[in-house]
């Protein structure tokens, strides 16, 4: 089963999908690099979920200068050095943006994205995980993140949302969508040697992956 094609894999889904967790196995798998948006980082965060209003657009702004930052020290470097799984794609920030700013707000976050994102090489692959809002709210909890806890379950409903319209677009580079309502990569090496298997078969710009019960 050969994975040496993906040299630059990006996981990506919304909060509680599972996509840090499943970023570290694959980079060990693969040999890989990480490349993470370490969101426990930006100062904003837990203020945006008690003032929503007030602090988006600082958070907002905070995470563009620190991906940004990252892909450029990224792109300047050696990409194919030892290949690299990032749990962020840049291309959806605009989503984050969508769903929390006002218009003008936006329109001035649309401004400083043009200016600030870098030129960076297209992945190899993207796997989108999606799951349940039940079993995304559940797993938010049992992370024990504080700021976390008060998560409103309608913006998580309206996240994936926008997450599933995003990657219903989405064509930018080849796109695994793994239903992860019955797989459990962190916890279940079987369940990750059938997504390894199903990376390793992959054809065609866009497939699903899902297990039944």
């Amino acid at each position: 089963m050969s994975l040496d094609r993906y040299r630059y894999v990006v996981v990506e889904g919304p909060i509680g999908a599972g996509k840090t967790s499943l970023t570290h196995k694959l980079a060990e798998r693969l040999n890989a690099d990480t490349l993470l948006e370490n969101a426990n980082d930006n100062p904003f965060l837990p203020r945006f979920y008690q003032e929503p209003r007030r602090y988006a657009l600082p958070t907002q702004l905070h995470f563009l200068f620190e991906r940004s930052r990252q892909l450029r020290e990224l792109t300047q470097g050696d990409l194919f050095r030892s290949g690299t799984v990032s749990d962020f794609l840049i291309d959806k920030d605009m989503l984050f943006a969508r769903l929390n700013l006002d218009d003008d707000e936006f329109e001035l976050y649309q401004k400083v994205y043009a200016d600030l994102a870098p030129q960076t090489a297209t992945p190899d692959l993207v796997i989108y995980l999606q799951a349940p809002i039940e079993a995304l709210h559940d797993r938010v909890n049992r992370r024990g993140v504080e700021f976390e806890r008060d998560m409103d379950a309608t913006y998580l409903q309206r996240l994936a949302n926008s997450y599933s319209e995003f990657f219903h677009r989405y064509d930018a580079a080849p796109l695994l969508i793994v239903n992860t309502s019955n797989l459990n990569f962190a916890d279940s090496e079987d369940d990750f040697e059938l997504l390894l298997e199903r990376m390793a078969k992959m054809r065609g710009p866009r497939e699903f992956f899902s297990k039944a019960v």
